[in-house]
């Protein structure tokens, strides 16, 4: 299968790495992966802070840059939900109705990664191997509007090597929710203080969840604490292989290429 990349803005910027492992297990798996070049923000960021306008022409620059994708994969729970759930309605609300209809079907067609795995290409394992405690954090949108339930932990339960622990009040916030840390902070704070707690109760090496926003706010936390616990995206763990991992890999997964 062809399959589009949709990088997103944050992991383009922030953690290239995410977007890297995701076109690596993607090839590993047979599949050719593409990346539009012209691809940008969802839009998601506008629309929530309250500039639908401004995100019409943005949401247009998504539908013409995978317009003919066979499938779209991000690895992002919150940007694909805003495809799913933002962009057409955007569209519609400012009478773009044939840009809202072209962003219904692309967004049919638009999947996070592991729904793409599993719903789509049936698999579980993906050969995988990652030798450590890892905790699984469910993100808000993953968990509530696109509704992915336990598809990222199939995956995960089937990585050679890796030792899944629950997380307690893994359904909890973390406190990112994009402009809401900045907008409030203090309480924003309180539910990374709480989250963190949880995490380092399970005494992981290693905290995972399928967006990079949130791993980067638990990860600061737990950074400014020295726990010893870090964050990776689900992807990174995905495409590790027993090959690339060494006795001294300590921060990061190697990836196989």
């Amino acid at each position: 299968m062809k399959v589009a990349l949709f990088a997103t803005c944050l992991v383009d910027t922030l953690t290239p790495q995410v977007a890297r492992a995701t076109a690596v297990l993607l090839q590993r798996l047979g599949h050719e992966v593409v990346v539009p070049p012209t691809q940008a923000c969802c839009g998601q960021m506008h629309v929530n802070t309250g500039y639908r306008r401004e995100a019409v022409p943005i949401v247009a620059n998504h539908v013409r840059a995978f317009a003919g994708a066979e499938a779209i994969v991000a690895p992002s729970g919150s940007c694909v939900a805003s495809i799913h759930h933002q962009q057409a309605d955007v569209a519609r609300r400012a009478g773009e109705h044939r840009l809202a209809d072209d962003a219904a079907e692309l967004a049919g067609r638009t999947y996070e990664l592991s729904q793409f795995l599993v719903d789509v290409l049936g698999v579980t394992d993906v050969g995988a191997y990652y030798p450590h405690r890892v905790t699984y954090h469910p993100t808000c949108h993953s968990l509530r509007l696109l509704r992915v339930g336990d598809r990222p932990l199939q995956l995960l339960r089937a990585v050679r090597g890796l030792e899944l622990v629950e997380l307690p009040g893994a359904e909890q916030c973390c406190g990112f929710g994009g402009t809401f840390a900045v907008k409030n902070a203090d309480t924003s704070t309180a539910m990374l203080t709480d989250k963190m707690a949880n995490v380092l109760s399970t005494h992981a090496e290693v905290c995972t969840a399928g967006d990079a926003s949130c791993l980067l706010h638990i990860g600061g936390g737990l950074s400014r604490l020295k726990a010893g616990t870090r964050t990776v995206h689900l992807a990174e763990i995905l495409a590790s292989t027993e090959e690339a991992v060494t006795p001294d890999q300590t921060t990061r997964p190697a990836m196989s290429v």
